[in-house]
């Protein structure tokens, strides 16, 4: 049996802790945790992804002109153009070219997004793509890279590239948001469905149109959370990704239900698979399908698309000239 010194020496024991505890209550209840917060300014979204395209007059406002993006692939193994361009000058003189053409932008990539690519070794990348960057930057050209890595991504905005296109969205690197968020560099945000290699095994939508929106969305909400600012987002359907056939006319069709969303859209379509036969023979060289790629850029242009993406800038730019002419005319 217990004495009673020592049941009076665990009482007194326990009425301390009790009291300590409650001390250490109120003590949280009246001095909330501290929160770490950065106060530096917030990095400046480039002008191309605000601003006024390069040729458009000042009395026509903002957001009422539609930016050609010219497509560059330092690559061995693209669907249309891979190896024409992956030597270093090769690559500089198609930019040039592309900005002669009527390009407002050129978009730098060094890992083919073709059906059934495999991935390429990070540094790999960087070599093709970085050197190239830093040359345009040094000629006044505006640039985007074409990357799913944020390393990548990261060391082309530090040699002055103003947008970062993703075809995954920041899903196939876990570190992009927090790349684009610290950068401020503006950020296309592709719908993704799976690396090249798998993406058309994905390709089932019960509405394509709603549930690719639903997805866009959703995940701009992620980057959102994750700090990206919504004036850095341009948000792209992903044509010819995870996407079949009539899928991508659908999605064309579809166009006012993602700018419902209420951010910049770029259509990328260019010489992709659905346009075999639609304007050109069936079965011909995917630069027969120009024609129809820039019937698509004045659609989506009259639509307010924010950019087009094509690989021949020419007649892309001829046909929003005549637009805009037609369009001077009855103002």
């Amino acid at each position: 049996m217990t004495d009673l010194p020592t049941r009076r020496s665990r009482r007194l024991a326990e009425a301390d802790r009790a009291r300590a505890a409650e001390h250490e209550a109120r003590a949280a209840a009246a001095e909330p945790p501290t929160v770490a917060i950065d106060l530096r300014a917030p990095a400046p979204v480039p002008e191309i992804v605000t601003g006024r395209r390069r040729d458009r007059a000042p009395e026509q406002p903002a957001e009422d002109r539609t930016r050609v993006m010219g497509i560059l692939n330092v690559t061995p193994d693209s669907f249309s153009d891979g190896g024409l361009h992956q030597a270093y000058d090769d690559a500089v003189q198609h930019a040039r070219d592309l900005v002669a053409a009527g390009a407002d932008l050129v978009d730098v990539g060094g890992e083919s997004t073709r059906p059934g690519a495999e991935r390429v070794p990070v540094d790999v990348e960087q070599d093709r793509v970085v050197p190239v960057v830093r040359e345009l930057v040094a000629e006044g050209i505006a640039v985007s890279v074409d990357t799913m890595n944020a390393s990548t991504a990261e060391r082309a905005v530090e040699a002055g590239a103003a947008i970062v296109n993703d075809v995954s969205g920041g899903l196939a690197d876990d570190d992009m948001a927090r790349v684009v968020r610290d950068t401020g560099a503006g950020f296309v945000v592709m719908h993704w469905r799976g690396h090249s290699d798998r993406m058309y095994r994905n390709a089932e939508y019960a509405h394509a149109v709603e549930e690719v929106r639903r997805e866009v969305e959703h995940r701009v909400a992620e980057l959102i959370i994750l700090g990206v600012r919504e004036e850095q987002v341009v948000i792209d359907p992903g044509l010819g990704f995870a996407k079949q056939g009539v899928q991508n006319w659908e999605i064309l069709a579809g166009y006012e239900r993602f700018a419902s969303i209420g951010l910049p859209v770029l259509v990328a379509a260019s010489r992709k698979r659905f346009l075999d036969g639609v304007g050109s023979a069936a079965g011909a060289p995917p630069r027969d399908r120009d024609l129809a790629t820039a019937a698509i850029s004045l659609l989506a242009a009259e639509r307010g698309a924010w950019g087009v993406r094509v690989h021949d800038p020419a007649p892309t730019r001829a046909v929003l000239d005549v637009w805009d002419a037609w369009r001077a005319a009855r103002s």
